[in-house]
């Protein structure tokens, strides 16, 4: 393709691209025929799609999502990864019907799903759902490697936060039912 296909397909200015062509900074192979042209040889994208998965637990948090999905654009950047999807989502770790993320998991497109921590995927159950990823070539990038060491007692919280988020979730419940049924009485 031209140089000035390539430069407004990259969303950049013709001057800047003939500027990288000519101080040899183009980051892809390109070559200047004997009219003058330059043809830039796109690479062949590949079929791995890659999707950003970036969570937030509560509304006061929502400034954090986009600061989140700009540590993962630039991470699939640096690592020249193609983007198919990006899901911002606030909700619980420990919900697992989070439509955002069950999108990702239905969607074959989506090779590889990044994420900047362990927990913004899930905070219980991220092997299961790594391993039955696994099962289909597909895969979980963490982008911060402190995130994946075990501990044992990240894991007691972890099943401590689960199973009072059962109780106290059941209690709310109920209690917001009554309430209801009181108003509906009066």
């Amino acid at each position: 393709m031209k140089l000035s296909v390539w430069a407004k397909s990259q969303g950049i200015c013709y001057a800047t691209a003939w500027r990288m062509f000519r101080d040899g900074r183009l980051p892809i192979p390109s070559e200047q025929l004997a009219t003058g042209t330059v043809i830039v040889h796109v690479p062949v994208k590949s079929t791995e799609g890659v999707a950003l998965y970036a969570r937030v637990s509560s509304v006061d948090q929502k400034a954090d999502l986009d600061r989140q999905l700009v540590r993962l654009t630039g991470y699939a950047v640096s690592n020249r990864l193609f983007i198919v999807d990006t899901v911002k989502e606030v909700g619980s770790g420990l919900n697992g019907h989070r439509k955002g993320m069950m999108r990702l998991l239905r969607n074959q497109e989506v090779q590889t799903i990044v994420v900047e921590h362990r927990d913004r995927l899930m905070r219980f159950g991220f092997e299961y759902v790594e391993s039955a990823l696994a099962a289909q070539n597909r895969k979980i990038v963490v982008i911060d490697p402190e995130e994946m060491t075990d501990d044992i007692v990240r894991d007691l919280h972890e099943v401590i936060v689960s199973m009072c988020a059962r109780l106290y979730g059941k209690r709310s419940a109920k209690n917001r039912a009554k309430k209801a049924l009181d108003a509906l009485n009066e």
